[in-house]
């Protein structure tokens, strides 16, 4: 089957290898239909985490048909339509019933790689794959882009409001303005913030996060954009902070832009090296995040919403591209010629 290979720093290409086969009896194989970059794949493309080279690739969203399962699988036959989470949760350890199945207490291999291909072995399927009614073909292109969402990003998204405790009636900040910020935007406002303050300086992401709910832009950065949003919320400061991005500026600005005893959620994937919690200390600012509740959120809520209409949070792919194109899709985000790569596998 066809894979992506990280080769190194710069360039991902696809290569023959043998299709992956059942190896735990709660393992399933999916034949991907659509895969796509994620912002945290290009931290290694960018050279900025250390990866070997040759070695296999990142992705970890996709959504497929179920083409063998394992002796212990249950819940799904072969020919299920599956979203495939990246986080594999069990469903009854006290961290999955807690819905925070990102930090599964039973698996040590909780996080999926290798979703870039034309096959993946996906383990612990039992409880955290989320089938979708029907078949890939009962569904237009961008319904099918929506669907893709919910392997990560969308919530993603959510689970920064969510530990945010975005409420009703809230002003809320969202730092980051990739696929992952305007997912917390559309969660933000899912969960009735009446203001949101989306941190961009892209025309094309600005005008997104304004379609899915954001009431004002800021585009400055560091303490300009501080500064900004202070101005905005009359010297108060937000009721939550969404950081969706990991880098020390994001970190820094969204400790600085939340009033005394906001919530800040963090599921922008750390590289900061070091952080001062003084300023937090006396502002009585609360820190939460990690990986997504992906399976919880889906099953709870955001599948309905997407096949009820009510979201659409498949308009981050603005650009599509064939599996064998797969580093012009790394590239095409890499330079912000797209906020985010859709990949046509099958």
């Amino acid at each position: 089957m066809k894979d992506t290979l990280f080769m190194k720093p710069g360039k991902v290409a696809i290569e023959t290898v043998d299709k992956p086969e059942l190896i735990a009896d709660d393992d399933v194989i999916i034949h991907i239909v659509r895969a796509c970059v994620c912002g945290s794949d290009l931290w290694a493309y960018r050279g900025l985490d250390k990866v070997p080279e040759h070695s296999q690739n990142s992705g970890h969203e996709a959504i497929g048909i179920i083409e063998s399962v394992g002796a212990a699988i249950t819940t799904l036959v072969p020919g299920d339509f599956v979203i495939a989470p990246f986080t594999h949760g069990c469903g009854h350890c006290a961290a999955c019933r807690a819905g925070f199945e990102g930090g599964c207490l039973n698996h040590d291999d909780n996080f999926s790689t290798g979703a870039q291909a034309e096959y993946m072995r996906y383990q612990h399927a039992e409880w955290s794959l989320i089938k979708i009614p029907g078949q890939p073909e009962d569904y237009s292109e961008e319904m099918l882009k929506s669907l893709l969402a919910l392997a990560d990003v969308m919530p993603t998204g959510y689970h920064a409001a969510r530990v945010a405790h975005v409420s009703k009636g809230d002003t809320v900040v969202v730092v980051g303005d990739g696929a992952v910020g305007l997912c917390g935007v559309i969660a933000a406002q899912l969960r009735g913030a009446k203001r949101i303050i989306a941190m961009s300086r892209h025309e094309d992401r600005q005008k997104l996060a304004r379609e899915f709910g954001a009431t004002d832009i800021v585009a400055e950065r560091g303490d300009e954009g501080v500064a900004k949003v202070m101005e905005l919320t009359n010297g108060d400061g937000a009721d939550a902070v969404l950081e969706c991005v990991g880098t020390e500026q994001s970190v820094d600005t969204a400790m600085k832009v939340g009033r005394p005893g906001a919530m800040v959620g963090r599921v922008g994937v750390p590289h900061n090296s070091a952080m001062d919690l003084t300023p937090v200390f006396f502002k009585n600012t609360t820190i939460a995040g990690g990986p997504a509740s992906v399976t919880t959120y889906d099953k709870a809520e955001l599948l309905k919403a997407v096949l009820d209409g009510d979201i659409h949070p498949g308009k981050v792919f603005t650009q599509s591209f064939k599996l064998d194109d797969i580093d012009a899709a790394y590239q095409a985000m890499d330079q912000r010629k797209a906020i985010k790569s859709l990949i046509i596998v099958d």
